[in-house]
């Protein structure tokens, strides 16, 4: 099976993308051409695929970047037998050619819930934009195939369309015990996701000898503060790291964080760098949205704190490293937990199977494995 994959809006190394879909398409045997911003990003294209350079979509920068996917789509998705696309943009004027192959469409997130927490988008621009978003997906739903991130997301269409959650890799090796020194966060930085909640939390953490370690690429409008918090020592901040390294640094530390703001994307989005922290066996804080608290508590994996509260956050962390044996405790539970319910490999063999099913290669559909119950809750703190 050829596959085509189109992102103008993604990091090319981004995890869903390329170290989920796009590998488990390799190990099926399959050929995957990846559309993506390479030299934007500064990212070396994988030698199994074959690598198409186009400019990054960011903020209010988007039609240079749309025209080049277009050509590319012309030039390269009429060869494939299945284009997936992972932006919502990228759907408004597809090219012939394409519109006459198998297009997927991966819903990775609510985009007209997301309007909100996007800050280069006017505020009075919002209303009129969420009916238009709407109105794209009802357009998309009728003429292409949709993949899910989340179930949360079934309500926002007619039909149901599978979903292929957005997990990841869990070793079944024992991951090393928590340490009592730093605290780490893995993922996007902007304010909606905590970003200036970390850094003040960062700045009383600094104090009692705990480091905050961010990694990952930040919005505009928190870059400055993140890196005066850096030059204040108070904070490290990495930048955009691949996933797997990213984790790899992750591992061992006191805790994950995932301070959420209450927006409403989030309100019904697993958040994956819960499910990241847990195969590492790192335990987690999270803000109490609904997903996360579904994930933490059940899986006794972690401590949950208010929304916007960095002196909650900082005294979760604290507990932590007063507490080796909590710490050890809820990382141990966290990593069980992950390899029962998120390990990939077991979504990836029905996320393989669907396209080759909707390319007309594959007589059935892998079925998901139930998950099994993990201990007991573990109290809010």
């Amino acid at each position: 099976m050829r596959v085509c994959v189109c992102t103008i809006v993604h990091h090319p190394e981004d995890a869903r993308i390329l170290h989920r879909q796009i590998r488990a398409l390799l190990d099926a045997g399959h050929e995957v051409t990846y559309i993506a911003p390479f030299r934007a990003c500064n990212a070396t294209p994988w030698r199994e695929i074959s690598p198409v350079d186009v400019p990054r979509a960011t903020g209010r920068r988007r039609i240079r970047a749309l025209r080049a996917a277009h050509r590319a789509l012309t030039e390269h998705a009429a060869y494939a037998d299945v284009i997936l696309l992972h932006d919502p943009e990228l759907l408004v004027s597809l090219p012939r050619p394409v519109r006459e192959r198998t297009v997927v469409w991966d819903v990775h997130e609510d985009t007209a819930a997301a309007l909100g927490a996007k800050g280069w988008v006017p505020g009075p621009a919002r209303p009129v934009l969420r009916p238009a978003v709407r109105c794209l997906e009802r357009r998309s739903e009728r003429r292409h195939r949709l993949l899910l991130a989340e179930d949360g997301y079934r309500s926002r269409f007619r039909d149901d369309h599978p979903v292929v959650p957005n997990t990841t890799y869990v070793s079944d090796r024992r991951p090393p015990p928590p340490d009592d020194r730093r605290a780490v966060y893995v993922g996007q930085l902007s304010r909606a996701r905590g970003a200036l909640d970390m850094i003040e939390m960062s700045r009383q953490l600094a104090a009692e000898g705990v480091l905050v370690e961010l990694i990952g690429a930040a919005d505009v409008d928190v870059r400055e503060p993140l890196r005066a918090a850096q030059r204040e020592g108070i904070l490290r901040w990495y930048g955009f790291v691949p996933n797997d390294r990213a984790l790899r640094i992750a591992e061992g530390a006191m805790a994950g964080l995932a301070l959420l703001h209450d927006e409403p994307n989030y309100r019904h989005s697993m958040p994956t760098k819960i499910v990241e922290y847990m195969a590492r066996g790192v335990p987690v804080i999270t803000t109490p949205n609904p997903p996360a608290v579904d994930i933490v508590e059940p899986a006794g994996c972690g401590l949950i704190v208010p929304f916007g509260a960095p002196n909650a956050a900082a005294k979760a962390v604290l507990r932590l490293r007063d507490n080796p044996e909590l710490r050890i405790a809820l990382g141990e539970r966290g990593h069980r937990a992950a390899r029962t319910r998120f390990h990939w490999p077991v979504h990836a063999e029905r996320f393989v199977a669907q396209l080759e099913s909707w390319a007309g290669r594959s007589p059935a559909l892998v079925r998901e494995r139930e998950p099994e119950p993990g201990p007991e809750p573990v109290p809010e703190y």
